[in-house]
């Protein structure tokens, strides 16, 4: 989410690990507690020994998540992000190779390898050095199903030889990197290949961003802000009714939003004083509200996690982004008062945006093993176009769409280019990605066409209204005499099919036999009162 706030950086400790260090003790790591035995057994499995260990540093809060995910994914890992190229020549193919290892060369967070064996909590071993793993196959299919997490870098290349050059797959676990990273990692490969590494800013050290998790807002102060805000959620936010969270989200859709209704996110935002991205938010919060059949929406937002960094923090290297819970309340609710409160929401969510997401579950009523919110929202800003240096460096590669995926059984990605939006829909097979993105810019058109009740958007596309009123309820002849009553056709369909479906309304159904038993126990109970 993008919001603005104020907040102070933490002071970051200096790291006491030096060049010529020969043992590492518990005081020489200001930020993990370990002890002298922990030390040693985690330096134990690092190449090269302490002469090649730079720090060692707790996971960031969402890395703690996606290495729990890791741990639970016995074959494929949804969070190892791919993407592959075509390069025509082996001598290019080597260039491209030895930038990549430049760029592992110039970020720590590239060079770590992670470990949890016989810890109490897991660390993360910056390396001093790290060879690049490059490894020539017959064929790229099926190869990065997973990365050996403890090995660094959490990086690998696959080649193959093609009949139009070398297939090359990169392979990433999102565990050191998100779409910032993906995009500065491009950003630097291309300048080093065309012999300007001496314009490249000094790499941000990641260890900024775990001190900033580890010495920012303590454990209470996010417990006491999460225990407010979910008070009273005992139940998960699951649209579709879907609730596995450790499964891989399947299949998407996306869709770039017109020039009318772009315009109309941007001017509301403008008009109300909030961002383009609590727009999106309200209006995911109108498309749960409709699928769960709740006023009152819980969902997952992923936080930039770049705001309260040191300078240089928008272009470091490294998981900063994370995720965590929002809830929204639409009753009684217009659409100007909706927009400031989820703007209020969002700001106020700001200033714990390195709290654990386990934390912020325990402090909600949801039964423990059972999942908070099933539905993710990732606002995020595309980055700038290739300039034309940067385009003779890729002279001779050809890319292919990247992949990755989340365990969330829907996620929203909504792409902010500056002049538009695109919107990409990844969900679990059971459910339909086009039919959630044409929910949500149905919901954007509605909350952009005028201040009303939020309870009287409709985020129902036509086209959807009517493949549910023509294709679910098919017209029927109904023999009656004379002029039948609304009530004697319904009954007489009740009669003829109650096995066929009646209603539809939040992902659930109701047949017309199901009608007929909720109508008779209302007509007693009118009966019963004397109506």
């Amino acid at each position: 989410a993008t919001v603005t706030a104020s907040a102070d950086a933490v002071e970051v400790p200096v790291n006491l690990i030096r060049d010529d260090t020969t043992v590492i003790t518990p005081g020489m790591l200001p930020l993990v507690e370990l002890s002298q035995e922990q030390i040693d057994r985690v330096i134990a499995q690092i190449p090269g020994g302490v002469g090649n260990v730079q720090d060692i540093y707790p996971l960031a809060p969402l890395q703690e998540g996606m290495l729990f995910h890791h741990l639970m994914a016995e074959e494929a890992d949804a969070y190892v992000l791919t993407n592959r190229l075509t390069i025509d020549t082996r001598e290019r193919l080597d260039g491209f190779l030895d930038a990549l290892q430049a760029v592992v060369d110039r970020h720590d967070v590239l060079r770590t390898s992670f470990h949890w064996e016989g810890l109490s909590r897991p660390v993360q071993v910056v390396h001093r050095h790290a060879d690049l793993v490059v490894e020539e196959v017959g064929e790229l299919a099926g190869v990065a199903k997973r990365i050996d997490l403890t090995r660094a870098p959490v990086l690998r290349v696959f080649i193959a030889p093609g009949t139009a050059g070398w297939q090359v797959l990169v392979a990433m676990h999102h565990i050191v990197g998100d779409n910032t990273s993906i995009l500065t990692i491009i950003g630097e490969v291309g300048a080093i290949m065309t012999g300007r590494a001496d314009e490249l800013p000094a790499p941000v050290p990641y260890r900024d961003v775990v001190a900033q998790a580890v010495l920012g807002p303590s454990e209470a102060e996010h417990e006491e802000f999460f225990t407010g805000m979910l008070a009273g959620v005992e139940e998960p936010c699951a649209p579709y009714g879907v609730l596995d969270v450790h499964g891989a989200s399947e299949v998407e859709a996306s869709v770039d939003l017109d020039g009318v209704v772009s315009e109309g996110v941007r001017e509301l935002a403008r008009r109300s004083g909030v961002s383009a991205a609590s727009v999106f938010h309200l209006a995911w919060a109108l498309v749960l509200a409709r699928l769960t059949g709740r006023d009152n929406v819980v969902f997952g937002s992923v936080l930039f996690g770049r705001m309260h960094g040191a300078a240089g923090a928008d272009r470091g290297l490294g998981l900063f982004i994370n995720t965590l819970p929002v809830r929204i309340d639409l009753s009684g609710e217009t659409v100007t008062s909706g927009l400031g409160e989820t703007h209020r929401v969002l700001t106020e969510l700001f200033r714990h945006e390195h709290a654990p997401l386990a934390l912020a579950q325990r402090c909600s009523g949801v039964p423990a093993g059972a999942p908070l919110f099933t539905s993710l929202l990732n606002y995020r800003h595309a980055g700038p176009s290739t300039g034309s240096a940067d385009a003779d460096a890729w002279a001779g590669i050809v890319g292919a769409a990247g992949e990755g995926g989340t365990t969330y059984p829907v996620t929203v990605s909504v792409d902010d280019t500056g002049t538009g939006f695109a919107v990409t829909a990844q969900v679990q097979a059971a459910i339909d990605p086009g039919q959630v993105c044409a929910l949500l810019v149905q919901a954007l058109t509605e909350l952009t066409a005028g201040d009303r009740a939020l309870a009287e958007l409709d985020v129902l596309p036509v086209a959807e209204r009517c493949r549910l009123l023509d294709g679910f309820n098919p017209q029927v002849e109904v023999p009656s005499p004379g002029v039948a009553t609304v009530g004697a056709v319904v009954w007489a369909r009740i009669e003829e099919s109650p096995e066929a479906t009646a209603v539809v309304h939040g992902g659930r159904g109701m047949t017309y036999g199901e009608l007929g038993v909720l109508a008779d126990r209302v007509a007693a109970g009118l009966q019963s009162l004397g109506v």
